[in-house]
């Protein structure tokens, strides 16, 4: 039987979120916004103190196993927390969620790796004042959409891992697109070990800042402009060979098709959390409103506008729990169930982004109120983790 009650443990969590979301992250979004300079964005005390605080709460370690020092929490559970800290703020959310990609990919399918679960995991985890962040390195300037191109033995990272002595020496660049690209301090990057053999040729490697990493300028955006994007270059980046943390071969699509699951995941969520952040302030604002001797939420060009983003938040909602309760079920989750959720979610936050812009009139394009940010951040939304068309094209090839 299908059970929507949440468990107090959750209520709890969601809470804390939703407070932290309202009294930290929404302030700090702001501000980071307004800054001309990303780089001075992420170099400011604003965009630090919204990440410490949020180190201190164990918002960064809540998949990491709790063997490893994580919180241990399912997917559902982390979806609420991720609703709400969207809610806040997209951007902030976002860094968030891929300060954790290296420990988590680390402490799930490498557990074996006790010396760098003790190197790199566990003081992530301890960690308060949000020195470690981590970021994931797969698309670069000619390898985008290709990435999914599994079986085209032309089509192959750039970035490349050559075997040597006392390791691997990796050489090249990742995309001005790469999540705390320009603030990390530990990558996981994918390059090519085997040219031969396409994407499938390409292995994963852990590589710490500071071993001929070069971080590049901040991207500067129309939106989510709270989320650190960089380029990464390697030159002579030298690992030793444990920092493979999965070799090579056939299983890649199977592998990268779970870390593309559990990413649809949390971009859906970050549209969500959008979605509804706007849905609120426009439903506030149309029952103060009056026009025509009522308030502007009782006439029915508003109300269906409204109604129409209930709708939508409430069926967004439904099949994230359902990916996340899949992910949950089966380890590896269901990547067409995730990237249905995540297509559907940021579609419809871009939809009605505008629409709760247009109830506010003129005052919806003010940076007096949020709703103009909403909607820059949601443009952005069907573009992250791979564009909208082609997790489709991914979805639709696995029906």
């Amino acid at each position: 039987m299908v059970d929507f009650d949440l468990s107090e443990d959750q209520l709890t969590i969601r809470d804390t979120a939703a407070r932290f979301a309202r009294d930290v992250v929404r302030p700090a979004e702001i501000a980071l916004d307004r800054m001309a300079d990303p780089d001075q964005a992420f170099r400011s005390d604003v965009f630090r103190d919204a990440m410490r605080q949020a180190y201190e709460l164990g918002f960064h370690k809540m998949g990491i196993k709790e063997e490893h020092g994580g919180l241990g929490l399912d997917p559902v559970t982390r979806g609420l927390v991720w609703e709400e800290l969207a809610a806040g703020g997209v951007g902030i959310a976002a860094g968030l969620l891929a300060a954790s990609v290296a420990p988590a990919f680390l402490s799930v399918l490498a557990p074996h790796k006790t010396d760098l679960i003790d190197a790199y995991v566990r003081p992530f985890c301890e960690d308060v004042e949000a020195r470690h962040i981590s970021a994931w390195g797969s698309s670069e300037p000619g390898i985008g959409s290709d990435g999914s191109n599994y079986f085209d033995p032309e089509v192959h990272h750039e970035t490349a891992a050559a075997k040597a002595a006392d390791g691997y020496v990796l050489q090249g660049a990742k995309s001005s697109f790469v999540s705390n690209g320009g603030i990390a301090d530990l990558y996981l990057v994918f390059a090519c070990v085997d040219r031969t053999k396409g994407i499938c040729g390409s292995g994963v490697f852990l590589v710490p800042y500071g071993r001929g990493v070069t971080r590049g300028k901040a991207l500067d955006k129309v939106g989510l402009r709270a989320l650190n994007q960089a380029e990464v270059a390697f030159e002579d980046a030298r690992v030793p060979e444990d920092y493979m943390i999965m070799p090579p071969g056939d299983h890649y699509p199977m592998i990268h098709n779970a870390i593309k699951t559990v990413g649809n995941i949390g971009v859906g969520y970050l549209a969500l959390g959008l979605l509804r952040a706007a849905y609120e302030e426009a439903l506030s604002y149309a029952k103060e409103r009056v026009q025509f001797g009522r308030p502007i939420a009782q006439h029915q060009a508003v109300a269906f506008r409204l109604f129409e983003a209930f709708q939508a938040i409430e069926a967004a909602r439904g099949l994230l729990w359902k990916a996340s309760w899949t992910l949950g079920a089966t380890g590896l989750g269901d990547l067409k169930i995730a990237a249905a959720a995540r297509v559907f979610a940021t579609n419809m936050a871009m939809k009605h982004s505008v629409e709760m812009v247009q109830i506010l009139g003129g005052y919806g394009v003010s940076k007096e109120y949020a709703l103009e940010k909403h909607m820059r951040d949601a443009k952005l939304l069907q573009i992250m983790d791979a564009t909208n068309e082609i997790m489709t094209i991914k979805g639709a090839a696995l029906l």
